[in-house]
């Protein structure tokens, strides 16, 4: 894509969009189905997130803004209304990390020194009580199936009980949880970015966004600098997670710790957080540049 004439919101959608196909058509979507979900997108967010405060845009304006016929609008207004909040708000709610997070910060599953405990399978402050307070309705034997296959949990030698070996939870080999926290991921990330874009029209704070970048690293320090940068990045986010963990009011509520009593509510809950991710690519010559030997 050529730089000299192209605005710079359409280089960095560029830049976005580049690595998005390359997963698409690796998945197999094509591009009048990618293109439905635009449309769908934009039609949420013209109704959504773009009214006068007293009440949602009408289909006539949306399809104004997004430059959709009204009966385009309609039909994905129809289908965004026939999925409800449920399919959204799932995206949030990841059972396994809620029984990891609970094993953390639950009191009831520490031990004297406030760490994780060994856990029974069964009975009383067990696995399976865990499993209940923290993850609804799924079978205990389900999650602990999941947990053990990455490696999260552990069988202590000594004892025969289950013992939390990481304090996160990364789904390995499956592809829909992957994809799930993908779309999580990136849509923050873009959230944070639009925010800090207008917080200086608007009055807000910017949000901490930050990257560390380099462009000439030789390859034979690589292997050191991802085992490096993966320590230190798990280590920042459990650092963080001992700090946040226990205002979160499902863990608070049910640990007895009484810490959210700390904060006088004021208003809806948020849903925060921080996320880290490691990147590596190949330096790309500049167009007209002679690649190095």
């Amino acid at each position: 894509m050529k730089h000299s004439d192209t605005p710079p919101l359409h280089r960095a959608l560029y830049r976005i969009l580049r690595p998005l196909a390359r997963l698409l058509l690796r998945n197999g979507i094509p591009f009048g189905e990618f293109a439905d979900l635009v449309k769908r997108a934009y039609v949420e967010a013209a109704l959504e997130d773009f009214g006068d405060g007293r009440r949602k845009p009408t289909d006539s304006r949306a399809a104004v803004m997004t430059g959709l016929t009204r009966k385009e609008v309609r039909r994905h207004r129809e289908i965004l209304s026939g999925e409800g909040a449920s399919a959204i708000s799932a995206s949030h709610s990841n059972r396994a990390s809620r029984v990891v997070s609970g094993w953390v910060h639950d009191a009831a599953f520490q031990d004297v020194n406030g760490e994780p405990a060994l856990l029974p399978l069964d009975g009383v402050l067990s696995f399976s009580e865990l499993v209940r307070r923290h993850s609804g309705d799924m079978p205990p034997r389900a999650v602990l199936d999941e947990l053990l296959r990455v490696g999260v949990v552990g069988v202590d030698a000594e004892s025969g009980r289950l013992a939390l070996r990481q304090r996160a939870y990364v789904p390995a080999g499956d592809s829909e949880e992957m994809l799930q926290i993908f779309g999580e991921d990136v849509s923050d990330l873009i959230a944070t970015i639009d925010h800090n874009l207008v917080s200086g029209e608007s009055g807000s704070q910017p949000l901490f966004q930050r990257t560390l970048t380099y462009n000439n690293i030789p390859p034979e320090i690589m292997a050191r600098w991802r085992s490096h940068a993966a320590a230190q990045s798990q280590a920042l986010l459990e650092q963080l997670d001992r700090w946040l963990g226990p205002h979160d009011l499902d863990i608070a509520g049910r640990s007895g710790n009484g810490r959210t009593g700390e904060t006088v509510r004021t208003g809806e809950t948020v849903r925060t957080g921080v996320s880290l991710f490691y990147f590596e690519d190949p330096v790309q010559p500049e167009p007209g540049e002679e690649p190095t030997e």
